[in-house]
Protein backbone atom coordinates (compact mmCIF):
# COMPACT_ATOMS: atom_id res chain seq x y z
CA UNK A 1 0.00 0.00 0.00
CA UNK A 2 0.94 3.35 -0.99
CA UNK A 3 1.79 5.61 2.56
CA UNK A 4 0.26 9.24 3.03
CA UNK A 5 1.12 11.41 6.00
CA UNK A 6 0.87 14.85 6.53
CA UNK A 7 4.13 17.64 6.59
CA UNK A 8 5.14 20.85 6.46
CA UNK A 9 6.53 22.44 3.84
CA UNK A 10 9.71 25.14 3.83
CA UNK A 11 10.55 27.04 0.76
CA UNK A 12 12.77 29.61 0.26
CA UNK A 13 12.44 32.07 -2.24
CA UNK A 14 15.20 34.19 -3.14
CA UNK A 15 14.51 37.51 -4.62
CA UNK A 16 18.04 38.07 -6.36
CA UNK A 17 19.18 34.66 -7.11
CA UNK A 18 17.85 31.15 -6.04
CA UNK A 19 21.28 29.64 -5.48
CA UNK A 20 22.39 28.82 -2.05
CA UNK A 21 25.36 30.84 -2.87
CA UNK A 22 25.24 34.78 -2.36
CA UNK A 23 28.04 37.05 -4.48
CA UNK A 24 28.65 39.95 -2.59
CA UNK A 25 29.46 43.31 -4.73
CA UNK A 26 31.77 45.05 -2.71
CA UNK A 27 33.86 46.73 -6.33
CA UNK A 28 34.07 50.27 -6.49
CA UNK A 29 32.28 51.29 -9.40
CA UNK A 30 33.70 53.60 -12.35
CA UNK A 31 33.36 54.53 -15.70
CA UNK A 32 35.35 51.83 -17.60
CA UNK A 33 34.54 49.05 -14.96
CA UNK A 34 31.08 49.43 -14.16
CA UNK A 35 28.97 46.02 -13.75
CA UNK A 36 26.35 45.12 -16.18
CA UNK A 37 24.41 42.36 -15.46
CA UNK A 38 21.68 40.44 -17.17
CA UNK A 39 19.60 37.97 -15.02
CA UNK A 40 16.82 35.33 -16.43
CA UNK A 41 15.40 31.87 -15.44
CA UNK A 42 16.84 28.42 -16.86
CA UNK A 43 17.70 25.10 -15.14
CA UNK A 44 14.94 25.24 -13.03
CA UNK A 45 16.73 28.19 -11.62
CA UNK A 46 17.69 31.94 -11.82
CA UNK A 47 20.70 32.58 -13.75
CA UNK A 48 22.34 35.71 -13.13
CA UNK A 49 25.72 36.65 -15.24
CA UNK A 50 27.59 39.68 -14.59
CA UNK A 51 30.51 41.34 -16.32
CA UNK A 52 32.71 44.46 -15.22
CA UNK A 53 32.63 46.01 -18.97
CA UNK A 54 29.81 48.02 -20.59
CA UNK A 55 31.60 47.72 -23.87
CA UNK A 56 30.96 43.80 -23.18
CA UNK A 57 27.30 44.06 -22.41
CA UNK A 58 26.53 42.12 -25.54
CA UNK A 59 28.02 39.19 -24.49
CA UNK A 60 25.65 38.38 -21.79
CA UNK A 61 22.71 38.05 -24.46
CA UNK A 62 25.16 35.34 -26.00
CA UNK A 63 25.66 33.53 -22.93
CA UNK A 64 21.82 33.41 -22.54
CA UNK A 65 21.31 32.51 -26.13
CA UNK A 66 23.93 29.48 -24.83
CA UNK A 67 21.90 29.06 -21.96
CA UNK A 68 19.17 27.50 -24.21
CA UNK A 69 20.53 25.83 -26.20
CA UNK A 70 22.21 23.74 -23.43
CA UNK A 71 18.51 22.91 -21.61
CA UNK A 72 17.04 21.96 -25.12
CA UNK A 73 20.19 19.67 -24.95
CA UNK A 74 19.82 18.20 -21.38
CA UNK A 75 16.73 18.87 -19.84
CA UNK A 76 15.00 15.73 -18.71
CA UNK A 77 11.99 16.87 -19.19
CA UNK A 78 11.29 18.94 -22.24
CA UNK A 79 10.05 16.59 -25.39
CA UNK A 80 12.88 18.25 -27.32
CA UNK A 81 15.94 17.83 -25.95
CA UNK A 82 17.93 15.11 -26.27
CA UNK A 83 17.82 13.61 -23.21
CA UNK A 84 14.10 13.24 -23.13
CA UNK A 85 15.16 11.07 -26.17
CA UNK A 86 17.25 8.41 -24.87
CA UNK A 87 15.00 8.07 -22.02
CA UNK A 88 12.38 7.31 -24.66
CA UNK A 89 13.93 5.21 -26.92
CA UNK A 90 12.92 2.23 -25.28
CA UNK A 91 16.33 0.82 -25.69
CA UNK A 92 17.29 1.93 -29.06
CA UNK A 93 20.73 3.70 -29.74
CA UNK A 94 20.25 7.64 -29.96
CA UNK A 95 21.80 10.52 -31.97
CA UNK A 96 23.43 12.85 -29.49
CA UNK A 97 25.46 15.99 -29.74
CA UNK A 98 29.36 16.80 -28.99
CA UNK A 99 27.65 18.39 -25.94
CA UNK A 100 25.33 15.83 -24.48
CA UNK A 101 27.92 12.82 -25.31
CA UNK A 102 30.87 15.00 -22.99
CA UNK A 103 28.27 15.71 -20.29
CA UNK A 104 27.26 12.06 -19.88
CA UNK A 105 31.02 10.77 -19.88
CA UNK A 106 31.68 13.14 -17.36
CA UNK A 107 28.62 12.01 -15.31
CA UNK A 108 29.52 8.42 -15.57
CA UNK A 109 32.73 9.25 -14.70
CA UNK A 110 32.05 10.83 -11.51
CA UNK A 111 29.36 8.20 -11.01
CA UNK A 112 32.54 5.54 -11.35
CA UNK A 113 34.55 7.63 -8.84
CA UNK A 114 31.74 7.77 -6.32
CA UNK A 115 31.22 4.11 -6.31
CA UNK A 116 27.67 4.57 -7.54
CA UNK A 117 26.44 6.84 -4.97
CA UNK A 118 26.34 9.36 -7.77
CA UNK A 119 23.94 8.19 -10.49
CA UNK A 120 22.55 9.39 -13.30
CA UNK A 121 20.01 7.01 -13.74
CA UNK A 122 18.51 7.30 -10.59
CA UNK A 123 15.36 9.82 -11.92
CA UNK A 124 12.90 7.14 -11.71
CA UNK A 125 13.46 7.19 -8.06
CA UNK A 126 13.72 10.85 -7.99
CA UNK A 127 10.61 11.18 -9.75
CA UNK A 128 8.74 9.19 -7.84
CA UNK A 129 9.13 11.09 -4.95
CA UNK A 130 7.83 14.04 -6.82
CA UNK A 131 9.29 16.83 -4.84
CA UNK A 132 8.73 19.49 -7.35
CA UNK A 133 5.20 18.79 -7.74
CA UNK A 134 4.63 18.36 -4.23
CA UNK A 135 6.37 22.09 -3.56
CA UNK A 136 3.94 23.66 -6.10
CA UNK A 137 1.11 21.70 -4.26
CA UNK A 138 1.59 23.01 -0.31
CA UNK A 139 2.06 26.63 -2.09
CA UNK A 140 -1.48 26.14 -2.62
CA UNK A 141 -2.83 24.09 -0.40
CA UNK A 142 -1.25 23.88 3.41
CA UNK A 143 -3.37 21.18 4.38
CA UNK A 144 -1.98 19.16 1.45
CA UNK A 145 -0.89 15.51 2.08
CA UNK A 146 2.49 14.39 1.70
CA UNK A 147 3.23 11.30 -0.21
CA UNK A 148 6.40 8.88 0.83
CA UNK A 149 7.19 6.38 -1.43
CA UNK A 150 6.75 2.83 0.19
CA UNK A 151 9.71 0.55 0.17
CA UNK A 152 8.43 -2.14 -2.29
CA UNK A 153 7.10 0.53 -5.17
CA UNK A 154 11.34 2.11 -3.85
CA UNK A 155 12.83 -1.21 -4.49
CA UNK A 156 11.15 -1.80 -8.14
CA UNK A 157 12.37 1.42 -9.04
CA UNK A 158 16.01 0.77 -7.53
CA UNK A 159 16.60 -2.54 -9.76
CA UNK A 160 16.70 -0.13 -12.84
CA UNK A 161 19.37 2.26 -11.36
CA UNK A 162 22.34 1.04 -12.67
CA UNK A 163 24.90 3.82 -14.32
CA UNK A 164 26.60 1.07 -15.85
CA UNK A 165 24.07 0.61 -18.09
CA UNK A 166 24.53 3.76 -19.98
CA UNK A 167 26.43 3.37 -22.94
CA UNK A 168 28.35 6.09 -25.51
CA UNK A 169 29.11 4.83 -28.87
CA UNK A 170 31.75 6.34 -31.30
CA UNK A 171 31.02 6.55 -34.97
CA UNK A 172 32.83 3.01 -34.94
CA UNK A 173 29.97 1.73 -32.57
CA UNK A 174 32.93 1.33 -30.11
CA UNK A 175 31.58 1.63 -26.71
CA UNK A 176 33.49 5.13 -25.14
CA UNK A 177 35.52 4.87 -22.34
CA UNK A 178 34.90 7.34 -19.62
CA UNK A 179 38.54 8.83 -20.06
CA UNK A 180 38.60 8.86 -23.98
CA UNK A 181 39.09 12.15 -25.62
CA UNK A 182 36.29 13.00 -27.45
CA UNK A 183 35.67 14.80 -30.74
CA UNK A 184 33.50 17.85 -31.80
CA UNK A 185 33.74 16.71 -35.24
CA UNK A 186 32.64 13.03 -34.40
CA UNK A 187 29.22 11.74 -34.22
CA UNK A 188 27.81 9.52 -30.98
CA UNK A 189 24.64 7.41 -29.90
CA UNK A 190 23.97 6.86 -26.63
CA UNK A 191 21.74 3.80 -25.26
CA UNK A 192 20.45 2.54 -22.42
CA UNK A 193 21.07 -1.34 -21.96
CA UNK A 194 18.00 -1.21 -19.58
CA UNK A 195 15.00 0.17 -21.50
CA UNK A 196 13.29 0.75 -18.19
CA UNK A 197 16.38 3.25 -16.78
CA UNK A 198 16.20 6.67 -17.57
CA UNK A 199 18.55 9.62 -17.14
CA UNK A 200 19.02 12.91 -15.80
CA UNK A 201 22.16 14.86 -15.80
CA UNK A 202 20.67 17.56 -13.49
CA UNK A 203 23.69 17.34 -10.99
CA UNK A 204 26.21 18.17 -12.99
CA UNK A 205 24.58 20.01 -15.81
CA UNK A 206 24.77 23.26 -14.18
CA UNK A 207 28.84 23.13 -13.58
CA UNK A 208 28.97 21.99 -17.45
CA UNK A 209 27.35 24.79 -18.49
CA UNK A 210 29.38 27.38 -16.41
CA UNK A 211 32.50 25.96 -17.41
CA UNK A 212 31.49 26.73 -20.67
CA UNK A 213 30.09 30.00 -20.56
CA UNK A 214 33.10 31.21 -18.47
CA UNK A 215 35.53 29.44 -21.97
CA UNK A 216 32.96 31.80 -23.68
CA UNK A 217 33.37 34.86 -22.04
CA UNK A 218 37.12 34.78 -21.98
CA UNK A 219 37.37 34.19 -25.37
CA UNK A 220 35.40 37.28 -25.86
CA UNK A 221 37.49 39.44 -23.80
CA UNK A 222 36.10 39.42 -20.49
CA UNK A 223 38.95 39.67 -17.95
CA UNK A 224 36.11 40.03 -15.10
CA UNK A 225 32.85 38.74 -14.24
CA UNK A 226 30.93 36.48 -12.35
CA UNK A 227 28.85 33.57 -13.39
CA UNK A 228 25.63 32.36 -10.97
CA UNK A 229 23.45 29.33 -12.28
CA UNK A 230 21.77 28.25 -9.21
CA UNK A 231 24.46 26.79 -6.94
CA UNK A 232 26.90 27.54 -8.84
CA UNK A 233 29.13 30.51 -8.85
CA UNK A 234 32.16 30.58 -11.20
CA UNK A 235 34.50 33.42 -11.14
CA UNK A 236 36.57 35.04 -13.98
CA UNK A 237 39.49 36.97 -12.97
CA UNK A 238 39.74 39.18 -9.97
CA UNK A 239 37.52 42.33 -9.85
CA UNK A 240 39.21 45.32 -12.21
CA UNK A 241 40.67 46.60 -9.19
CA UNK A 242 42.80 43.71 -8.80
CA UNK A 243 40.66 42.91 -4.94
CA UNK A 244 38.87 39.19 -4.98
CA UNK A 245 35.40 38.55 -4.90
CA UNK A 246 33.71 38.43 -1.64
CA UNK A 247 31.11 34.90 -1.93
CA UNK A 248 28.63 34.73 0.80
CA UNK A 249 27.61 31.24 1.92
CA UNK A 250 23.65 31.22 2.25
CA UNK A 251 22.57 29.87 6.18
CA UNK A 252 20.74 26.71 6.01
CA UNK A 253 17.48 27.32 6.67
CA UNK A 254 17.92 31.22 7.18
CA UNK A 255 16.33 33.70 5.68
CA UNK A 256 17.23 34.93 1.76
CA UNK A 257 20.67 36.36 2.14
CA UNK A 258 21.29 35.52 5.86
CA UNK A 259 25.25 34.22 5.45
CA UNK A 260 27.18 31.67 7.55
CA UNK A 261 30.07 32.13 6.39
CA UNK A 262 32.08 34.25 3.77
CA UNK A 263 35.24 33.22 1.13
CA UNK A 264 37.31 35.77 -0.78
CA UNK A 265 38.23 34.08 -4.13
CA UNK A 266 39.13 34.86 -7.64
CA UNK A 267 39.36 33.05 -11.30
CA UNK A 268 37.32 29.59 -9.50
CA UNK A 269 34.42 27.90 -8.57
CA UNK A 270 32.23 27.98 -5.56
CA UNK A 271 29.56 25.18 -5.59
CA UNK A 272 26.86 24.65 -2.74
CA UNK A 273 24.83 21.95 -2.29
CA UNK A 274 22.67 20.61 0.82
CA UNK A 275 19.57 19.19 2.08
CA UNK A 276 18.03 22.86 2.45
CA UNK A 277 17.34 23.60 -1.09
CA UNK A 278 14.12 21.77 -1.32
CA UNK A 279 12.85 20.00 1.24
CA UNK A 280 9.37 19.07 3.52
CA UNK A 281 9.56 18.00 6.95
CA UNK A 282 7.83 15.80 8.99
CA UNK A 283 6.26 17.84 12.16
CA UNK A 284 6.13 14.55 14.09
CA UNK A 285 9.83 13.49 13.99
CA UNK A 286 11.20 16.59 12.76
CA UNK A 287 12.60 14.72 9.72
CA UNK A 288 13.46 16.57 6.42
CA UNK A 289 12.84 14.54 3.04
CA UNK A 290 14.80 16.21 0.64
CA UNK A 291 15.97 16.23 -2.88
CA UNK A 292 19.62 13.79 -2.86
CA UNK A 293 18.90 10.36 -2.61
CA UNK A 294 20.73 7.41 -1.54
CA UNK A 295 21.23 4.91 -4.32
CA UNK A 296 21.07 1.97 -2.14
CA UNK A 297 17.42 3.11 -0.34
CA UNK A 298 15.83 5.30 -2.88
CA UNK A 299 15.31 7.69 0.11
CA UNK A 300 16.78 11.21 1.22
CA UNK A 301 19.98 10.97 2.08
CA UNK A 302 20.33 11.28 6.18
CA UNK A 303 23.50 12.54 8.24
CA UNK A 304 24.88 15.08 10.33
CA UNK A 305 25.21 17.61 7.48
CA UNK A 306 22.86 20.77 6.50
CA UNK A 307 25.21 21.53 3.52
CA UNK A 308 28.59 21.18 1.85
CA UNK A 309 30.54 24.10 -0.58
CA UNK A 310 33.49 23.37 -2.95
CA UNK A 311 35.93 25.48 -3.90
CA UNK A 312 37.85 24.46 -6.79
CA UNK A 313 38.98 25.17 -10.69
CA UNK A 314 35.97 23.48 -12.10
CA UNK A 315 32.22 24.06 -11.84
CA UNK A 316 31.66 20.75 -12.85
CA UNK A 317 33.75 19.48 -10.27
CA UNK A 318 32.33 21.24 -6.95
CA UNK A 319 28.86 19.85 -8.79
CA UNK A 320 30.33 16.41 -8.19
CA UNK A 321 31.67 16.55 -5.22
CA UNK A 322 29.14 19.30 -3.24
CA UNK A 323 26.85 16.35 -3.90
CA UNK A 324 29.05 13.28 -2.85
CA UNK A 325 30.45 15.18 -0.05
CA UNK A 326 26.98 15.95 1.17
CA UNK A 327 26.39 11.94 0.58
CA UNK A 328 29.24 11.04 2.30
CA UNK A 329 28.65 13.01 5.74
CA UNK A 330 31.17 15.01 7.48
CA UNK A 331 34.02 12.42 8.17
CA UNK A 332 34.60 10.77 4.70
CA UNK A 333 33.52 13.83 2.95
CA UNK A 334 36.42 15.18 5.06
CA UNK A 335 38.80 12.81 4.11
CA UNK A 336 37.85 12.99 0.39
CA UNK A 337 38.85 16.26 0.05
CA UNK A 338 42.12 16.32 2.01
CA UNK A 339 43.42 13.59 -0.55
CA UNK A 340 42.46 16.17 -3.57
CA UNK A 341 44.57 18.69 -4.85
CA UNK A 342 43.37 21.94 -5.80
CA UNK A 343 40.15 21.55 -3.54
CA UNK A 344 38.94 23.37 -0.45
CA UNK A 345 35.22 22.57 1.29
CA UNK A 346 33.47 24.06 3.76
CA UNK A 347 30.97 21.95 6.17
CA UNK A 348 27.75 22.83 7.46
CA UNK A 349 27.04 20.51 10.40
CA UNK A 350 23.38 20.29 11.65
CA UNK A 351 24.66 21.94 15.19
CA UNK A 352 25.56 24.83 12.78
CA UNK A 353 28.66 24.06 12.64
CA UNK A 354 30.87 25.57 10.47
CA UNK A 355 34.26 23.41 9.15
CA UNK A 356 36.59 24.84 6.56
CA UNK A 357 38.87 22.21 4.88
CA UNK A 358 41.59 22.58 2.33
CA UNK A 359 44.08 19.76 1.44
CA UNK A 360 45.79 18.35 4.48
CA UNK A 361 44.46 20.97 6.44
CA UNK A 362 41.32 21.88 8.17
CA UNK A 363 39.86 24.46 11.00
CA UNK A 364 36.75 24.96 13.11
CA UNK A 365 34.82 28.19 13.31
CA UNK A 366 31.77 27.83 15.72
Amino acid sequence: MQSFKKFCFFIKIFVLTACSILFLDSCTKNTDYTPVSKTGFAFDTVVTITVYDKEKSAVLDACFDMCETYEKLFSATREDSEVWKINHSGGAPVAVSFETASLIQAALFWCSQSDGALDLTLLPVAGEWHVKEQMTQVSENPDYEYYIPDASTLDELLAHVNYKNVVIYDEKGTAVAYDDALSKEASYRVQLLDSNAAIDLGFLAKGYIADRLKEFMISEGIESGVISLGGNILLIGEKPDGSAYQIGIQKPFGNAGEIIDTVKETDTSVVSSGCYERYFREPESGRIYHHIFDTHTGTPVQNNLLGVTIICDSSLQGDALSTYCYILGLEEGMKLVQSLDGVQAVFVTKDYEVICQTPHVFSQNH
